[in-house]
């Protein structure tokens, strides 16, 4: 279908499909048995110009925004949904310094970002704090011309491996939410360590891990925004990126259907292709039209975005909810059609399964997003 890119836009899909043929789809199988960091893979990213595409040209990007970090991160992960992460990850520690950031800021970590020298995290789930993050129990008390940090942020993709930070932590206990405050952590800080890499199920080519504050003193111009702004700042971030976790589901859903046609062309039983079977043609059929309609929400989603609208929470759930379902359901289809042969490590598909379960469960679970739509219906239905 003809989703009217730009030249450039083409350019970046059409750069982003080549590394993921030539460079990723080689190595996804033994990146995701050794849980291999993807560095090389970045590399060729940064040689592309392709980790500043949501990065503005001052500050060294390509000027793009969310549909032009969708459009890479869905055709990395069409061949590996682990080592899309590394790029996808970074881009979500890295929104909160573009929306939020001051010209100083922008100016000391955008151009690293831009050129892949640097990767970026975002610390916002602690122990206690997952769908309810309103549970933050980090803390930055102001200490003179510097913020000292203490806790720990769990579960943090790029952990130990980005070399820029944004943490939400707590300045004021006392208004709750109105009390947290934004930070920029840089790796490397005295106080700031990492736990142990978390053994996943699924996108095991990307580091997962604690980030440990203990009496972590950072400057104060770290901070982002002002204080109490925490809370508004990982919001307003998450309604960004979480286009990004159904770009995501989307390549992930699509390089599970391509596996599973090649197979069934492929695989002969009764005299005949299996993909002459009805069964199996109804099957490849649903997984293709719920893809496109993925495709076709996500895409108009991002677009919305970057024409600048104002509330776009009620869509950026719809198509995270909508692509990462959508690839839960065609992964599990895939590997179905390919029978025994799906089950084993040696095909991709048991692999696209298990990275696809994730896209539901992080930056918001499914059902927390369906609470997010409902109220937002509910809330332009009481202003009409």
């Amino acid at each position: 279908m003809n989703y009217f890119l730009t030249e450039e836009q083409q350019m970046i899909k059409e750069l982003a499909a080549r590394i993921a043929d030539e460079k990723i789809a080689p190595v996804a199988i033994e990146y995701d048995i050794e849980g291999k960091f993807p560095h090389d893979i970045i590399k060729y990213l940064a040689d592309s110009d392709l980790c500043g595409v949501y990065i503005e040209e001052k500050y060294g990007g390509l000027g793009g925004g969310v549909f032009e970090m969708a459009l890479v991160v869905e055709e990395l992960s069409r061949a590996c949904g682990g080592i899309a992460l590394a790029f996808a990850g970074t881009g979500l520690g890295t929104f909160p310094i573009i929306l939020f950031g001051s010209e100083e800021q922008k100016q000391k970590y955008l151009p690293d970002i831009a050129a892949g020298k640097k990767l970026a995290a975002f610390g916002l789930t602690e122990a206690n704090a997952g769908s309810d993050a309103a549970g933050i129990q980090t803390t930055a008390v102001l200490d003179g011309d510097h913020y000292v940090l203490n806790g720990t942020k769990q579960w943090i993709t790029n952990g130990g491996e980005a070399d820029v930070y944004t943490v939400i932590a707590c300045t004021n206990r006392e208004k709750g939410a109105r009390g947290f405050s934004a930070f920029i952590v840089e790796k490397g800080t005295p106080g700031f360590s990492f736990g142990k890499k978390e053994d996943k199920m699924g996108i095991r080519a990307s580091s997962t891990r604690e980030l440990i504050f203990e009496n972590c003193r950072i400057p104060k111009e770290n901070l982002l925004a002002r204080e109490g702004m925490g809370f508004i700042v990982a919001m307003k971030t998450l309604d960004r990126t979480r286009p990004g976790v159904a770009a995501q589901a989307l390549g992930i859903a699509t390089g599970a259907l391509n596996a599973a046609l090649k197979y069934s062309r492929e695989r002969i039983q009764f005299n005949q292709p299996i993909s002459s079977f009805q069964a199996v043609q109804h099957m490849l059929a649903d997984m293709a039209i719920q893809i496109e309609a993925a495709r076709a929400l996500v895409y108009q989603t991002c677009r919305h975005i970057d024409s600048g609208a104002k509330n776009i929470s009620k869509e950026s759930a719809m198509a995270k909810v909508f692509a990462s379902d959508t690839a839960m359901k065609v992964t599990i289809d895939a590997v179905q059609i390919l029978g025994g042969y799906g089950y084993m490590k040696e095909y991709p598909v048991e692999k696209m399964m298990r990275d696809a379960k994730i896209t539901q469960i992080y930056e918001g679970t499914n059902q927390i997003q369906r609470n997010v739509i409902a109220l937002e219906l509910i809330k332009e239905l009481s202003s009409k």
